[in-house]
């Protein structure tokens, strides 16, 4: 039977060094994951604060809509009952205000629990790369001590 050989220190130094930098990549995309769903979350919960606004407005009520780039447009609410509301992929529906409040009330929850998942990831990836480092750390200061003490010794057996 054939021994098993042992990786050597080098070798485990290269394969942890590859394994950081996956991690790395990992905690990226997951940070640009997080970035997103809290944008999202930020424009949910302005369309939760616009729907209550709404519901409490009389017709013909003043509004300021904006048109972009921090511009907005002078006009007059026409229905404060109904709403047109996306659903995706460019589709909209008409739904009452409270319909449209619970729509957006569940999607905000979705959201909030993805969040909670991804901060989660991003936090187990984190202290996996932290363990990664220390052992790296670790690791280097050991061959560097080898790489010491073999210096000595060769400088010992020198005449």
């Amino acid at each position: 039977m054939e021994k098993e050989r042992q990786p050597s220190d080098e070798e485990i130094l290269r394969r942890l060094m590859v394994e950081l930098r996956l991690l790395e990549g990992t905690a990226e995309a997951l940070q640009i994951r997080l970035n997103l769903v809290n944008a999202t979350l930020t424009e949910l919960n302005l369309a939760r604060i616009t729907l209550e606004g709404v519901e409490k407005e009389k017709g013909e009520a003043p509004l300021f809509v904006p048109i972009g780039s921090g511009s907005y447009v002078q006009a007059k609410l026409a229905n404060s009952d109904k709403v047109i509301l996306g659903i995706g992929a460019g589709v909209t529906i008409e739904k009452t205000i409270g319909e449209a409040k619970e729509t957006v009330g569940n999607r905000i929850a979705n959201f909030e629990k993805a969040r909670a998942t991804l901060q989660q990831q991003l936090i187990q990836v984190v202290n996996q790369i932290e363990g990664g480092r220390v052992k790296f750390q670790e690791l280097t200061a050991k061959m560097s001590e080898a790489e010491r003490q073999a210096d000595v010794q060769e400088t010992k057996g020198r005449p």
